[in-house]
């Protein structure tokens, strides 16, 4: 009888399909479970705004102060046509978007640079440590009246604030980063002739690349908060002026319309984000849960 001789390491016929198949298997259960996930979002998404205009239409709830979804979406389509009383819906969220970017990268290079310097010099961030706890613990929205005193009604105010609320994420990140940085990567470095400089731009800036890059996420949306909480002080133009003078009228539904337009900038700019994060990490070997294999 002729026996077949299988090569050592070499898999049976059938394997390759039997994975083919378990792989086919496993991608149509996460396209299902992709579509599972939309629909059921898109259900809560119903089911809440359906509520809340049955609510308001039933008397359940007044809607003089918390409006309902069709007189919402009515002020968006008035804004977006006819423009608001203070120029275009477009100029607005220019504006404010303008706003925002620059207080973001002014305060995010600023919060990257002094946490990288502080956490390589432990002699800084002993005698700096203090100023930066007291400066933490004052209300950031408060600085916004101050800066209103001190840069006019213009668009410094607004990126001041949004600095100051984008700043310290950024640097605590930045600095913990530092922080965390492998210490066994650093010493071979050393050890292998490269200068304070050359460790800090090849071993630690990279290693507190990811520390760095979830901050962003966070402090973008506080620089957007910055802004609008500046405009609602004292601006002529922006979303939180729209929101400060539908405040004023009474308009609820001006003020949750103002308040969509705003998650709408937000959710723009988490995507960019992501994108970018995406881009900037290519090098970093996947991690569990991150799909990788």
């Amino acid at each position: 009888m002729e026996t077949t001789a299988i090569k050592p390491g070499a898999a049976p016929r059938g394997v390759p399909d039997q994975l083919s198949e378990l792989e086919r298997l496993a991608q149509q259960r996460l396209r299902q479970r992709h579509r599972l996930v939309i629909a059921l979002r898109l259900a809560v998404l119903v089911v809440t705004l359906g509520g809340w205009e049955l609510a308001a239409r039933l008397g359940w709830i007044d809607p003089f102060f918390f409006s309902m979804p069709s007189q919402i979406l009515a002020q968006i389509v008035t804004w977006s046509v006819e423009g608001t009383a203070q120029g275009p819906l477009w100029q607005q969220v220019a504006v404010t978007l303008e706003e925002t970017t620059l207080g973001f990268l002014i305060g995010s290079v600023l919060g990257v640079i002094c946490g990288i310097a502080l956490g390589r010099n432990k002699l800084l961030a002993d005698v700096f440590s203090i100023y930066i706890k007291i400066a933490n613990s004052v209300p950031r929205v408060v600085l916004g009246s101050v800066f209103v005193i001190a840069f006019g009604l213009g668009m410094g105010s607004k990126v001041a604030l949004a600095v100051v609320m984008v700043f310290f994420v950024v640097f605590a990140n930045a600095f913990q980063g530092v922080r965390e940085a492998d210490r066994y990567l650093i010493a071979n470095a050393q050890i292998l002739g490269a200068s304070r400089r050359q460790v800090t731009t090849a071993v630690v800036i990279p290693s507190a690349m990811s520390w760095i890059l979830a901050s962003l996420h966070v402090s973008f949306g506080f620089a957007l908060v910055g802004a609008v909480v500046g405009e609602f002080l004292g601006s002529r133009q922006g979303i939180g002026l729209l929101i400060s003078v539908a405040q004023g009228s009474f308009n609820a539904a001006g003020v949750f319309a103002a308040m969509i337009v705003l998650a709408v900038v937000a959710l723009f700019a988490e995507f960019l984000l992501t994108s970018l994060e995406k881009r900037l990490v290519k090098w970093r070997p996947p991690q569990f849960g991150d799909g990788g294999h």
